[in-house]
């Protein structure tokens, strides 16, 4: 029997008018076109329009491409929320070459590995970073990055390392260099690194077409539409800033960088730039809600906040509507983005009582829009769990919004991939309606004579209480138990509490074999993108234990 014909095969293979391989560099040449004057950056006292924004970006690019950076190279950034950061997310592909943003709460070591590992051929530095990165170039084993300093007035100290400057080095960049654009859009575009707690992390390599199409769900998810106006609390180095320096390109939007993320000055900028939207951890609007100039009710300018965690406190939700911020949350890892599932609203949620709001508002969602599925799944059988909101199984993603793999580590990427779907380490339901809901990382399930127990339920409970600022709960070793429940607490200022009020407050709201045996007060450990460090939590934990035996 032959073949069927199909009429739709025109018999042209694809050519350059009708497909180019997708990356987010599209957007800022064509915002630089359609949008000249309107401003981009904003940061302290200075300013840039979109034309200027694409300019400084070709300059840069030549001025790497001058210097021997080209395709498979490695630019490295330790930088704060700076207007450099955000153009180098332009500049460095421009050139060809793949952005390492480094976290800037790393240690020497911890940077000497991932400036070894990624091949870095430069590194732009703040002066608030020199002394740290002086010293991880000393204890790198392969040959160092030329080091390019980014000056910064609002920070006093620090010392220049480098052999240019940032603005010397744009200068002497070509404003007329032709981009280099991804002969193939799976082309890397970015390497970021996990937060890894044992071990060395590892490096996720993300590519053009994800970033293209993450940055525009970042838009549908979040209803940003044309020309918003995004303050820049979200750290630029975390997963590249969620995708939004690209996001912001396409919509043509502006940027208001901020150094630090300091309550007084946010909610200043607020004001003073109308600004619209904002992206961060629990504790960022934690932070806010619990300001003592937080402005209220009529006071507050609205703004849409994006949050993205395990699952947000009701407090935390509910607390940011009353400062002027209405959430939505979002869920994803360094593997696909950022994020790349939204609990997306339906229609009657507004109508809803704020706890009943704010519980249907912190489940994890659904796919982004231009993702392909996140679900969850038993890894043994690899088949969807039951919607019944009980049956516990993976959380796992698919689609175009997934990473090309870890960077030299064929094992691990292996690993992640097994059955065709991203494994996220996440335990999670279904709900009725198929909305992913996360009980909590495999590590941090406490098994209590047999019960599991979701140490984020309980954090939950602990939010509530109105001394609390940040909980953490961890499983500590019992000997009737297993493990049970140990809490740590951090308190608002001035508020106090003790064991019993914390214990006798959650019993009070949950079953008790759920409730902490064991509360810890003080500050609690948290990582620069606000996560709260619960290994160092355990270790502390097992310490108390091997000390106690």
């Amino acid at each position: 029997m032959s073949e069927k014909h199909n009429p739709y095969d025109v018999g042209l293979d694809k050519c350059p008018a009708n497909f180019l391989p997708l990356t987010p560099l599209s957007f800022l040449s064509r915002t630089a076109a359609v949008y000249p004057d309107l401003t981009s950056t904003i940061y302290r006292d200075r300013s840039f329009t979109w034309a200027q924004v694409h300019e400084r970006c070709k300059r840069f690019a030549s001025y790497l491409r001058g210097r021997g950076v080209g395709a498979g190279d490695t630019v490295a950034a330790m930088l704060p929320n700076v207007p450099a950061m955000n153009e180098l997310h332009f500049s460095v592909p421009m050139a060809g070459a793949v952005l390492n943003a480094l976290n800037t709460r790393l240690d020497p070591p911890s940077i000497a590995f991932q400036l070894d590992h990624g091949g870095a051929k430069v590194i732009l530095v703040d002066p608030e970073f020199s002394g740290v990165i002086a010293e991880a170039l000393g204890k790198m084993s392969g040959p160092k990055p030329l080091a390019i300093d980014v000056d910064d007035a609002a920070f006093e100290g620090g010392k220049r390392i480098g052999e240019i400057e940032y603005e010397a080095a744009v200068a002497q960049g070509d404003p007329n260099f032709t981009a280099i654009t991804p002969s193939d859009e799976w082309d890397a575009i970015a390497l970021s690194y996990t937060s890894g707690t044992t071990g060395n992390p590892k490096g996720v390599v993300t590519h053009h077409r994800g970033a293209y199409l993450n940055a525009v769900s970042n838009i549908l998810a979040g209803n940003l539409g044309q020309h918003p106006v995004y303050l820049w609390t979200l750290p630029m180095f975390h997963c590249n800033g969620w995708c939004f320096p690209w996001t912001l390109a396409a919509a043509a939007g502006i940027n208001v960088c901020l150094r630090k993320v300091e309550p007084t000055k946010i909610f200043e900028l607020i004001r003073l730039h109308s600004v619209t939207h904002m992206c961060g951890a629990p504790i960022v609007y934690n932070t806010l809600i619990n300001a003592p100039d937080a402005p209220k009710g009529d006071a507050a300018r609205r703004v849409v906040g994006l949050i993205a965690g395990a699952a947000p406190p009701v407090a935390v939700l509910e607390g940011a509507e009353s400062i002027g911020i209405k959430l939505t949350h979002v869920y994803g890892l360094t593997e696909v983005y950022g994020p790349a599932s939204v609990c997306a609203e339906q229609p009657g949620w507004d109508g809803l009582p704020a706890a009943e709001r704010a519980k249907m508002k912190r489940r994890q969602g659904v796919p982004y829009p231009l993702e392909e599925s996140v679900t969850v799944i038993n890894p043994q059988t690899m088949q969807e769990v039951p919607r019944d909101g009980e049956t516990i199984g993976e959380v796992m993603f698919r689609g175009n919004i997934v990473m090309k793999g870890y960077l030299k580590n064929e094992k691990a990427t292996k690993e992640a991939f097994e059955g065709g779907w991203f494994h996220t380490g996440d335990l999670g339901v279904l709900d009725e309606h198929g909305y992913v809901i996360i009980k909590d990382r495999s590590k941090d399930i406490i098994i209590s004579g047999g019960e599991n127990i979701s140490s984020v339920e309980v954090e939950d409970i602990l939010y509530r209480h109105p001394a609390v600022l940040f909980a953490a709960v961890v499983a500590k070793p019992d000997p009737k138990w297993g493990e049970v429940p140990c809490a740590f607490v951090e308190l608002k200022d001035g508020a106090s509490a003790t064991e019993a009020d914390i214990i006798a407050f959650c019993r009070g709201q949950m079953s008790g074999f759920k409730t902490p045996k064991a509360v810890v007060f003080g500050p609690i450990p948290k990582t620069s993108t606000g996560k709260i460090q619960k290994f160092l939590l355990r270790n502390q934990v097992d310490s108390a234990k091997a000390i106690s035996a």
